[in-house]
């Protein structure tokens, strides 16, 4: 079992219970090494002072902030320990506010928020469905590994989740990082009721199982290739059409592709199957709809679209 990032109490007026903070979700990131080209030899970093070349201990390394034309401030670490956050053990909930209120711009982190002992399950329990049925997430701040955060604590299925949220000051308006936006012209009606007919024609239950990283597996095929002295090729990405065509055109093109309405086309050459990537067939079982797919090994994938 995973192991609690913090634990504390959860306040709530003169309700307190004890609780642990569990991560809600796992990084599956590829982390690689750094070696020189043609040998063995790993490239390690080291911290060396830049005027004289010498590495520098940890206990001899202080912060500086930059000012600009090459002046800093510099900080002892001791002088930030004073103004640091006290080590709180305690989340307490300032505010509760409806869930639609807050714009998903705001979210960062998800965590679990679970009762520390089964003591205090009732007391967890009567919190966690006042939340799920008004609808609303407490707002609060809590100290993390030295770090102060705001967070919402919300109801999830017979569980508590904790949100961190960014502060406004972290957040980056449009204007402040895109610069100026092109005017956009007032579409003409057919256009807009061809767009919605697109989207309505899209739309399908929300399933997240469908959806995976496929570049990260294309990266362990890729190392387990080599690991065997095998090369993967693979097919160039196509070059972008340039060609300006009619909006309307191109909607209506869509809708009926999507209907199944659009011309027909030659029978493409059923590809090898045997020679395909995992991934190459969980975006085939993804076209002919086959169920489970999420969960299949390679050699299920092959079997499952042979049998479709």
């Amino acid at each position: 079992m995973a192991r609690p990032v913090w634990s504390g109490a959860l306040s709530l007026g003169l309700v307190t219970v004890p609780v642990e903070l569990y991560p809600a979700v796992a990084d599956h990131t590829i982390h690689f090494h750094q070696f020189e080209r043609g040998t063995s030899d790993r490239i390690r970093n080291r911290r060396v002072n830049e005027r004289t070349g010498d590495e520098v201990t940890q206990d001899e390394i202080v912060k500086g902030y930059d000012l600009g034309g090459g002046d800093h401030v510099l900080v002892e670490p001791d002088e930030l320990d004073e103004i640091a956050p006290e080590r709180s053990r305690r989340i307490d909930i300032e505010q509760f506010v409806g869930l639609d209120e807050i714009d998903p711009w705001f979210y960062d982190r998800t965590y679990w928020l679970k009762p520390a002992k089964e003591d205090f399950a009732k007391a967890y329990g009567l919190l966690l469905q006042a939340m799920d049925r008004s609808e609303k997430a407490g707002i609060a701040k809590f100290v993390l590994r030295g770090k102060e955060y705001l967070s919402a604590i919300r109801a999830g299925e017979d569980v508590m989740v904790l949100n961190t949220l960014h502060f406004v000051a972290d957040l980056r308006k449009p204007k402040d990082v895109l610069g100026g936006l092109p005017s956009l012209p007032k579409p003409r009606p057919k256009e807009l009721d061809m767009a919605l007919a697109l989207v309505d024609e899209m739309t399908a239950p929300w399933k997240p199982e469908d959806y995976r990283d496929e570049y990260s597996e294309r990266v362990e095929e890729l190392i387990k290739a080599k690991k065997q002295g095998k090369e993967i090729a693979h097919e160039e990405e196509p070059e972008p059409s340039a060609d300006v065509v009619d909006l309307f055109e191109a909607l209506s093109r869509s809708v009926k592709n999507r209907k199944g309405g659009g011309k027909k086309t030659a029978k493409k050459k059923e590809p090898d199957l045997a020679e395909l990537t995992k991934s190459d067939l969980d975006k085939l079982a993804r076209e002919q709809g086959v169920k489970g797919r999420s969960k299949m090994t390679r050699a299920e994938l092959e079997k499952a679209l042979k049998a479709s």
